[in-house]
């Protein structure tokens, strides 16, 4: 390792970026034009950034979050500055040297390393970190009270399929979403919003006008039945299926509790980032960052939340490779994982060994098989060409015998990734990760040979 620590590839850097503007803002400040009194010292970048003002702007980065801090009034985040400067630092060239950080960047960074040093500390000291209720009688009414309001909501919930069955789906064509929308918020008020969610969906699918939506609404409707039956007789299901269960209504564990709790079980692997994928539902930005494990080839999926201006606490862009401990969210499949202690810093990993199609698709058939609310797996396809299906039908990934091909999935079609990853393609076998679905497969990442977030 160099004293700047591993270098990043461009398109590491670009994969952490909130959206194309900072992109492109990013990319006008990846020169040392604007820079001064920049410098790296093992995981950290620093620099100042002149901008319209008189005073340049202060811009730190702790690489082995990553984490970023920028005097800018930006709120995007990582900002433009922030951007601009891990792409200076990952050129060639000792345009950013080594040396210590200056007085403006050191307490930052302080911060930063004392905050490690406690999470590595709460780790090693077991459970006496978890977070316990301050009167665990009243926190065991209180979850009573909330099963019992689920329960009547699934409940009410069997009524309405009834209902709907009863008269025939062709009630629900060209019928008023708001008849769905007022089901859900009924669901939002028993404290179940899985069920409220997969309500919406059953009022989307209805007013979609595809050929198929009968097939599809009843499809649904029986998945949303076997929900509701699964949480009023979880006490008769295996003890994963029924992790399964409540997780799918909207119950959730607490991610202290998962890493330090009683029975808290973590798994330290190194991990390779296989992608980092945001979406924006206009109040919510969900960031969603997929990782497999190097010894146990486990598959794991880390979520985390931003609203309200709060920035999102992990980015992780894809080739990356994390010696971490990883917790698991019970499960009947586990996928959903909490990052534990780092044992050392993110550094860039190799390009992942994938599987053929048929191997694909008998993984998804596993999963499913485990948890029948799954709509897709992940999984990194080595090997395939995306290639115009022979019907005309869109898109597929095929062996490169010929012999197997997977269609990929609609709602990809029309996106700018379609036609970056048949560039990087160029009609040659790639590797390529996303998730296996009904519907398809949805390309995240390909390997050029570096990753490419599509």
């Amino acid at each position: 390792m160099n004293p700047q620590g591993e270098r990043w590839t461009t398109d590491q850097v670009l994969a952490l970026a909130p959206d194309d503007a900072s992109r492109k803002a990013g990319g006008k400040l990846a020169g040392p034009g604007p820079w001064s009194e920049t410098g790296a010292d093992g995981g950290a970048v620093w620099g100042l950034c002149k901008g319209s003002g008189k005073k340049p702007y202060q811009t730190v980065i702790d690489v082995t979050g990553p984490a970023f801090t920028c005097s800018c009034p930006s709120r995007k985040f990582p900002c433009k500055h922030a951007l601009g400067l891990l792409l200076l630092w990952a050129g060639e060239g000792e345009t950013v040297p080594a040396g210590a950080p200056p007085e403006w960047a050191g307490p930052w960074l302080a911060g930063r390393r004392e905050k490690a040093e406690r999470a590595a500390a709460t780790a090693a000291g077991g459970g006496g970190a978890a977070r316990t209720p301050s009167d665990p009688e009243a926190a065991r009414r209180r979850a009573e009270r909330r099963l019992e309001r689920i329960a009547s909501g699934a409940t009410e919930l069997e009524q309405r399929l009834e209902d709907l069955l009863r008269t025939g789906l062709t009630a629900a064509e060209g019928g008023s979403y708001r008849q769905w929308d007022e089901t859900a918020a009924r669901m939002v008020d028993a404290q179940a919003p899985g069920l409220a969610a997969r309500v919406r969906e059953l009022g989307s699918v209805a007013a979609s006008g595809a050929a198929d939506w009968p097939a599809r609404l009843l499809e649904e409707c029986a998945l949303l039945h076997l929900l509701d039956q699964g949480f009023l007789g979880r006490e008769r299901l295996p003890a994963p299926l029924a992790a399964t269960v409540r997780a799918r209504v909207g119950l959730t564990t607490d991610a202290a509790e998962l890493l330090t709790g009683p029975e808290a079980a973590t798994v330290r692997d190194r991990w390779l980032v296989l992608a980092q994928q945001d979406s924006d539902d206009g109040r919510l930005t969900t960031r969603r960052i997929f990782l497999r494990g190097e010894r146990t080839g486990r598959m794991a999926l880390h979520l985390s939340f931003g609203g309200g201006g709060r920035p999102l606490d992990l980015a992780l862009p894809p080739g990356l490779v994390l010696d971490a401990d990883l917790a698991y969210y019970p499960g009947a499949r586990p996928l959903r994982a909490a990052l534990g202690e780092r044992h050392a810093p993110a550094a860039p990993g190799p390009v992942p060994p994938g599987c053929g199609i048929d191997a694909a698709l008998a993984a998804y058939g596993d999963a499913l098989r485990d948890d029948p609310w799954l709509e897709s797996w992940p999984v990194v396809l080595a090997d395939v060409t995306p290639v115009p299906a022979r019907d005309g039908s869109g898109w597929q990934l095929a062996d490169a015998d010929g012999e197997s091909a997977l269609p990929l999935d609609p709602r990809f079609l029309g996106r700018a990734g379609l036609w970056q990853l048949a560039a990087i393609s160029g009609g040659a076998p790639v590797t390529v990760f996303g998730e296996c679905g009904h519907r398809g497969f949805v390309p995240l990442t390909a390997w050029d040979p570096t990753p490419v977030s599509l």
